[in-house]
């Protein structure tokens, strides 16, 4: 069964575990909006605070990095009125359905995940329960909801394909076509976003070097100041994007900057080619200025009435869950779980 028999809807979210990032902005709030914008599906976006705590999280750090990340999207232009906005852990059939995947995923299939193995390191055996089966959690996120899509960044393909293949085998189990092959969207320049500092790395607000990141809450004089000192390499920009092959830094900056700006990376070339990096770095702080100082202005706003932050959540949690609760319901069924009520 293809994502094509079901309802269009679009779910996706972002872990509160810190301050959001440039990378953050451009590999997923811009393209929630847009996809908002396009109301070609219906929109539902969390925080995935459950995901978080498979590491430990101080308790008020982790309440006010919740209310910053919903703050994000509503000034990125998310319309909690047009889409659904909520906290995971306020919807309990995703951890009830990642329960039920935990059962159908092969411990195979997740010990094969690269991000297990980049988190975890040499010392698996220290490693949360819940580090080694998020991915289970991941797929109950998305399917609870019958999502047909998903925007990912790169480095979160694998997870959807186990989503697809999760989906897969309950279906083939239990001879039902339930659960939609749910369809990855990865598209545009910047859809992961670099180190500033190193360009084979995804820029993370985890990284020890603040000055690897373009931070949401960083001032114009600091985007201006990280973008200057970013690494590069003695060359010019070539004419074409072909040219950027073996350069990451480079690539990773020109990405940055078609993103930003809205247009192609070859429409890019064409405009600087041949600039060097002393030219072509103010303009990229100038775009990065931009984009940014409004919706920092306007998720300062929102921080500021976080009673009123919490009232949308919780409304975004009840519509979320008027869908979640009968496919839910249905996949007991399905599996002969007797329901009482």
């Amino acid at each position: 069964m293809t994502g094509s028999d079901f309802t269009p809807r679009v779910f996706s979210g972002i872990q509160p575990s810190g301050g959001l990032t440039l990378g953050n902005y451009l590999g997923a709030l811009k393209r929630f909006v847009d996809m908002q914008d396009a109301a070609t599906h219906e929109c539902i976006y969390c925080m995935v605070d459950l995901h978080a705590v498979t590491v430990w999280q101080d308790p008020v750090a982790l309440k006010a990095s919740t209310r910053e990340a919903a703050a994000a999207f509503m000034a990125a232009g998310i319309d909690p009125a047009r889409s659904i906005l909520f906290n995971q852990s306020q919807v309990p059939q995703h951890a009830q359905l990642a329960w039920v995947f935990n059962c159908v995923a092969r411990m195979g299939w997740m010990g094969r995940m690269t991000q297990w193995k980049d988190k975890a390191g040499k010392n698996t055996e220290n490693a949360s329960l819940g580090l080694f089966a998020y991915p289970a959690l991941m797929a109950a996120d998305i399917l609870v909801y019958h999502a047909t899509h998903v925007p990912v960044g790169d480095d979160q393909k694998q997870h959807l394909e186990l989503t697809r293949d999760i989906a897969a085998k309950f279906n083939h189990d239990f001879g039902v076509d339930f659960f939609p092959i749910t369809e990855p969207v990865i598209e545009g320049p910047a859809t992961r976003v670099m180190s500033l500092r190193d360009g084979t790395k995804k820029m993370s607000k985890s990284d020890p070097s603040d000055m690897s990141r373009i931070n949401m809450s960083d001032d114009a004089d600091t985007i201006a100041q990280k973008f200057r000192k970013a690494r590069t390499d003695p060359e010019p920009l070539p004419d074409s994007y072909e040219g950027l092959k073996d350069r990451p830094e480079a690539r990773n900056l020109v990405d940055i900057y078609a993103a930003l700006s809205g247009r192609s990376t070859e429409d890019i070339m064409n405009e600087v080619a041949g600039w060097q990096w002393g030219q072509f770095k103010p303009h990229l702080a100038e775009a990065a200025v931009a984009t940014l100082a409004p919706i920092t202005d306007e998720m300062t706003r929102f921080m500021n009435d976080p009673a009123e932050i919490d009232r949308i959540l919780g409304e975004g949690a009840g519509r979320a869950e008027e869908i979640a609760a009968p496919i839910l319901t249905r996949t007991y069924d399905i599996m002969g779980m007797v329901a009482s009520r």
